[in-house]
């Protein structure tokens, strides 16, 4: 799965249980959900397999906490451009347009610091986080219960042409605008980056806090949605390239 073990050693330094989901029944035995990075396509078409899309809206629309990264980001967004075609379905429920693959293709993963004081207020430690980008979406808009925890800086010149097309991107510093790159609605947080492979663990730490605001007291199982394998792959300790084109 693509969180795999490097997902559920954060979860257990926490002290939480990692449940791999794999059937819609499987959700009924867990109080949140992780939906994990991976290719979307694919991860459609094996959820749509398996009907799990009725099971995953439900779960959403009760209330529990979901956190997609990456393509389970694209998972929860209500819209999403850039798709292959003929489309693919959507969990939804988070009200944000994405662009897909905003920051182009895996040549073009990069990693990059992102200011994140809401996470610092909330978690303690410094106001800035290493965001590690791989064939990254970003969100274009977000609706007004969407808040913005954090946004990363595109020279104007950069900007996909179709994502503008979708939405405003907002102005920084005259010559460059933001994409958004980390939201929070209700009992749903989604990043565009990878938490999960860093030793910086507040993230998940915010995530599971979560219960206790939404009401589902303190998470002591995760599920963990499936995608595919990736056992046996450790954190980067190099840098990856910073986007440029």
């Amino acid at each position: 799965m693509a969180v795999g073990v490097l997902a559920l050693q954060v979860l257990r330094r926490l002290g939480v249980k990692g449940v791999e989901i794999r059937k819609p029944e499987q959700l009924q035995n867990v109080n949140s959900l992780i939906i994990p990075g991976g290719e979307s396509t694919t991860m459609a078409k094996l959820a749509q397999l398996h009907n799990l899309f009725p099971a995953l809206r439900e779960f959403v629309k009760m209330g529990k906490p979901v956190w997609g990264t990456c393509a389970g980001l694209i998972f929860l967004a209500n819209n999403a451009l850039g798709q292959k075609t003929g489309g693919q379905k959507l969990v939804g429920g988070l009200d944000c347009t994405i662009h897909r693959n905003f920051f182009g293709s895996q040549i073009q993963s990069f990693e990059a610091e992102l200011s994140v004081p809401e996470l610092a207020a909330k978690e303690g430690g410094p106001e800035s986080f290493r965001g590690v980008f791989i064939r990254a979406p970003a969100i274009i808009n977000v609706g007004p219960d969407v808040k913005v925890l954090a946004d990363y800086p595109v020279p104007s010149d950069k900007v996909v042409n179709s994502a503008v097309a979708g939405g405003s991107i907002e102005e920084k510093n005259g010559s460059d605008k933001k994409v958004i790159v980390a939201v929070r609605q209700g009992n749903l947080l989604a990043t565009a980056f990878h938490p999960e492979l860093t030793a910086d663990s507040r993230w998940h730490s915010y995530f599971l806090k979560m219960g206790n605001e939404t009401g589902e007291g303190t998470l002591s199982s995760i599920g963990i949605r499936e995608t595919e394998d990736l056992r046996g792959i450790q954190a980067p300790t190099n840098d990856l390239p910073i986007f440029l084109s």
